[in-house]
């Protein structure tokens, strides 16, 4: 009788135990944005994106549309950057851990045989317009990368950033622009970001600085691997210097940093100038890092 009585106050607390469980489940609320790291062609002036859908993937589960977002909606990447966002929308999801979100791009349109992207295009500073192609985009989407947690009866505020130097290229064969994006997934309430000003600039040069991991960069990242991939490519994020000698490179996670300056000269290889190491980020912190050319000399 005793060891009866001794099995059913186990069994009556699993039964409570999950029943805790049960009313633990609820909801909680996604905030989330688009942001950009700039592309360092001086004479791209828009990067222009529809998004037709956002979908989102919990672990062991399918993939679900996020509903409150009424695409199509079109949005100019290069309005995005030096820790500009926009509000993609803010979304009641399930609490709990997510761990993907994949964006559906405007399909193609096979007019006649000439494809055509009408919602997704590059603009130049002399005002002409070039479609820009998303294979797959339209169908599978593009994933972001990144898990995030979405709090019981809180809100998360998550930034997808599409950085745009890596993800348009060129196709060799056909000459068309492309875009295949490395989205990156951050909590707005982790990121700092590094910023600064940029001195003795060699005339009619143009300037970028690269944020990487430690000990990250290595001359192969000059190269273009295939006629696909963009030169930089471990780099977390970058900046074009201005007219006026500042970068901001936004969104970054807390941690340590090499910034990578180089001079880029359009199709030739870039030339790397110099390495500042150590630059450490913290939380909704900005770092300064003054550069000057003169140091590299």
């Amino acid at each position: 009788m005793r060891r009866f009585f001794y099995f059913s106050v186990i069994a009556l607390s699993l039964l409570i135990y999950g029943a805790c469980n049960e009313t633990e489940k609820g909801t909680g609320t996604l905030n989330l944005s688009i942001t950009d790291a700039p592309i360092d062609t001086e004479d791209i002036t828009g990067v222009f994106i529809t998004i037709n859908e956002i979908q989102y993937n919990k672990s062991g589960n399918n993939w679900a549309t996020f509903e409150g977002f009424e695409g199509p909606k079109t949005y100019n990447l290069l309005d995005l950057t030096r820790g500009e966002s926009d509000l993609l929308g803010s979304f009641e999801l399930s609490s709990g851990t997510y761990t993907q979100i994949r964006f559906i791009l405007d399909l193609p349109d096979h007019n006649h045989g000439i494809p055509t992207n009408p919602g997704c295009y590059l603009e130049f500073g002399d005002g002409s317009i070039e479609p820009l192609f998303v294979p797959s985009g339209g169908q599978t989407g593009y994933k972001a990368v990144g898990a995030f947690h979405v709090p019981l009866n809180g809100s998360v505020d998550i930034t997808a950033d599409f950085d745009v130097r890596k993800s348009v290229v060129v196709a060799g064969k056909t000459g068309r622009y492309i875009l295949k994006p490395t989205i990156r997934l951050v909590a707005d309430n982790q990121v700092g970001a590094i910023k600064g000003d940029v001195y003795n600039i060699p005339d009619d040069k143009s300037v970028v600085v690269f944020a990487y991991q430690p000990g990250a960069f290595n001359n192969d990242e000059l190269l273009i691997a295939d006629e696909e991939s963009p030169r930089f490519p471990n780099a977390v994020s970058s900046d074009l210097v201005d007219e006026y000698g500042h970068y901001h490179i936004a969104f970054l996670a807390p941690g340590t940093y090499d910034l990578v300056i180089a001079i880029t000269n359009g199709e030739e290889v870039p030339e790397v100038v110099g390495i500042i190491e150590d630059v450490v980020v913290e939380s909704r912190e900005k770092t300064i890092v003054d550069i000057d050319f003169e140091d590299f000399e």
